[in-house]
């Protein structure tokens, strides 16, 4: 299966998303953002595949949102696609896009719904958390 994750490795989410995908037995396409960010057409058909404003994509923690004055609510969708383009640690993560469909996984276990159900065993997120039973099914 082809997957590609807009990856941030300095974020816990974005590394148990990627830890996720992989113990579904796929090595992805993994997409270091605030590197190589994405193009505009790609941004924003991240956004609308998964269901999202361009607003609700932003990331506001840890970030210049309130000093670029991004909390403007007249600020338009291309306004605010220009300021995460210039800034993309303003574009929040991990984005993740499967031929099941795209997800913005925060929390990181929203993957699951685009990876097939194929997981062998427990997983536990860094923090401890157990996502999947002993038999690889969703704990809800």
């Amino acid at each position: 299966m082809d997957v590609t994750i807009y990856h941030n490795p300095a974020c816990g989410t974005s590394r148990n998303t990627l830890e996720m995908i992989r113990a579904a037995r796929i090595e992805p396409t993994i997409i270091e953002y605030l590197k190589s960010p994405p193009t505009r057409e790609e941004l924003a058909r991240m956004i609308s595949g998964a269901g999202l404003t361009v607003r609700q994509a932003i990331r506001e923690k840890g970030t210049p949102y309130v000093e670029l004055g991004l909390d403007d609510p007249k600020l338009t969708d291309d306004q605010l696609l220009d300021a995460m383009l210039k800034d993309p640690i303003l574009i929040n993560r991990p984005f993740v896009v499967t031929p099941l469909g795209t997800r913005l996984a925060r929390p990181s276990e929203v993957v699951l719904d685009i990876l097939p159900n194929d997981f062998k065993g427990a997983f536990f997120k860094e923090d401890g958390e157990q996502v999947l039973d002993p038999e690889g099914k969703r704990i809800v």
